[in-house]
């Protein structure tokens, strides 16, 4: 993966992905953009050209948590797809949503890079998204991302173990195991 050359400078103003409209591209294996279809380059105002051998994070934006990006790597690294609901960013500042689907390249059994098509989400999507991801941005580690999605994080086994309300029922197992009555009942 490269270092992340997002500029800083960012806008409110979105641009709307119109209705049948699919965004491809394709990387090498550390994520420079290879292939470009003409319909990213003008949804993220950049040239197919300026964008051909830059990381393809030239395009992510500030909003989007690390978890997601990290979620998404460490499934197509280990050959499986991935989708989720990402918030692009624009040449010019501005930004995008898309419904992202990334997976592997596959020559010869060998996976050689990635690819993702990219399609509009709805507005629900969105909003979902733009919760959780704030939520995560700003520390809120009851949510992660899980195969593009934000879930609830569970509670680790020490977590459980030491809540009053198990306490009290290991409790109440153990004072009935020691009375005798915990064999009887079986």
């Amino acid at each position: 993966m490269l270092a992340s050359t997002v500029p800083v400078s960012v806008t409110n103003r979105e641009t709307v992905l119109p209705e049948n409209v699919f965004i491809y591209s394709r990387t090498d294996l550390k994520g420079r953009i290879t292939e470009a279809n003409h319909a990213f380059a003008e949804i993220s105002n950049y040239s197919a050209e300026e964008m051909i051998g830059k990381p393809h994070n030239l395009v992510r934006h500030p909003d989007m948590p690390r978890e997601a990006f990290a979620d998404l790597w460490r499934n197509i690294q280990a050959g499986r797809p991935w989708q989720g609901v990402v918030k692009n960013r624009r040449k010019d500042g501005g930004f995008y949503w898309v419904i992202a689907n990334a997976s592997p390249v596959r020559e010869n059994g060998k996976v050689v890079g990635y690819q993702s098509i990219r399609f509009k989400p709805t507005r629900e999507q969105i909003r979902g998204a733009e919760e959780a991801y704030r939520r995560i941005r700003e520390g809120d580690r009851s949510l992660m991302i899980v195969d593009g999605n934000a879930v609830p994080r569970r509670a680790s086994w020490v977590e459980k173990a030491t809540e009053w309300t198990t306490q009290l029922r290991l409790g109440l197992i153990l004072a009935l195991l020691a009375a005798g009555t915990g064999t009887a009942a079986l």
